[in-house]
């Protein structure tokens, strides 16, 4: 207390006036500000500068997404299910086995067909040895009528040597210079020659007629032959195609994997009954991957196929950085490919920023690296300073 009693009261000089304080604050808040313009000038050049000569350079998208050919895995047969082999998320090569169909009456089929060829060859071997018979038989029949044309010959001549001695006797028969036996065996010779001849004529024709009966029947086997083998013959290859095909269908029972790739979307169950092109699973080629990244229409200007696309996904962060290039753009944008397109000849229309879609092709081996899903979101930058 005595101290503080003691102590001298300040000066003038000492106590501050009320007008410098104000003037220190707006000093120093003047100088505040022109450092903050300064620094938004700055700013303002580097964006410039970067909009200018830098940022042309490239295009971005966060509205990418990856996407594969997704193979679809149906049966080409129908039958009951026996076996499933493969469950979803799995990865399989291809022509690995997914499903068995039952396949008991495929392999019927297959013995039927099989049987079937072996008749439609067996009937072509026995209508070409049938013509050939039929026409050697012909030819046969050509020595039986050289045969009989000799015997009408003599029968001929037999006649006419009975038919003079019968007209002699007969004649002489009249002066009683023969007796009636003798004009009785002359009449019977003559009419015995006669008759062999007229047989013998018969016969001719009818051998004649035999010939060319023959003849037609072996042109009728041979023309069901004619230009054709055991292997080209349209019987047996309409037979050998039904049993192709049988058994072609018997191997269709066993299911395979048309491509490399992860089993999605399974939903076969043992003992169902599928028909033929019933989906019942899909393979995504996870090797085989792409990106669609939707562009603005805006920013579509210089974006040409071939071009380097850098992309990173939700999924592995900034880290992971993929490389692809453009693969081509789209032929439509979204809007013109929808289900319900837009309608815009109405009164009250409202444009709308259309997308296009630009196919960007991945580098397999940083997809083996990093896989990825059908689905998953994409960041594209594309470079387009190459045009």
């Amino acid at each position: 207390m005595a101290d503080q009693a003691s102590s001298p009261p300040p000066s003038a000089e000492q106590i501050p006036s009320s007008d410098t304080a104000p003037s220190s604050n707006k000093a120093r808040r003047k100088r505040l500000f022109i450092i903050f313009a300064i620094v938004l000038a700055v700013i303002a050049v580097i964006v410039l500068i970067w909009q200018l000569f830098f940022a042309w350079r490239w295009v971005s998208t966060d509205n990418a997404y990856v996407g594969a050919d997704v193979a679809q895995v149906t049966p080409l047969v129908s039958g009951p299910v026996a076996q499933v082999l493969v469950k979803d998320t799995q990865h399989v090569k291809k022509g690995e086995i997914l499903v068995r169909l039952d396949d008991a009456d495929a392999r019927l089929a297959l013995q039927e067909a099989e049987a079937n060829l072996a008749q439609a060859e067996r009937r072509f071997r026995e209508t070409s040895a049938t013509g050939q018979s039929l026409l050697a038989r012909s030819d046969a029949r050509e020595a039986d009528i050289r045969a009989a044309q000799a015997q009408i010959k003599v029968s001929e001549a037999n006649f006419e040597k009975a038919k003079v001695d019968y007209d002699r006797r007969r004649a002489l028969a009249a002066t009683g210079a023969v007796s009636g036996d003798e004009l009785t065996s002359a009449t019977n010779a003559f009419s015995t020659a006669k008759a062999n001849l007229a047989l013998a004529k018969a016969q001719l024709a009818q051998m004649k007629a035999n010939k060319q009966s023959a003849r037609r029947d072996a042109e009728a086997n041979l023309a069901l032959t004619k230009g054709t083998t055991e292997t080209t013959n349209p019987d047996v290859l309409a037979a050998r195609a039904a049993r192709d095909k049988a058994q072609l269908d018997l191997e269709r029972t066993v299911i395979r994997a048309p491509v490399d790739g992860v089993i999605a979307q399974r939903n076969v169950q043992v003992g169902q009954q599928l028909s033929a092109g019933t989906q019942v699973m899909s393979v995504v080629p996870t090797q085989s991957l792409y990106v669609d990244a939707n562009f603005k229409e805006g920013q579509l200007t210089r974006v040409r196929a071939g071009q380097p696309v850098e992309l990173t996904s939700d999924m592995y962060g900034g880290d992971v950085v993929y490389h692809g290039k453009v693969a081509g753009l789209g032929g439509g944008t979204g809007a013109a490919f929808a289900l319900i397109p837009a309608q815009n000849a109405t009164g009250n229309w409202i444009k709308v920023v259309q997308r296009l879609p630009v196919r960007v092709q991945l580098d397999p081996e940083e997809l083996q690296a990093h896989p990825l899903r059908v689905g998953l979101s994409m960041e594209a930058t594309v470079d387009v300073s190459d045009q």
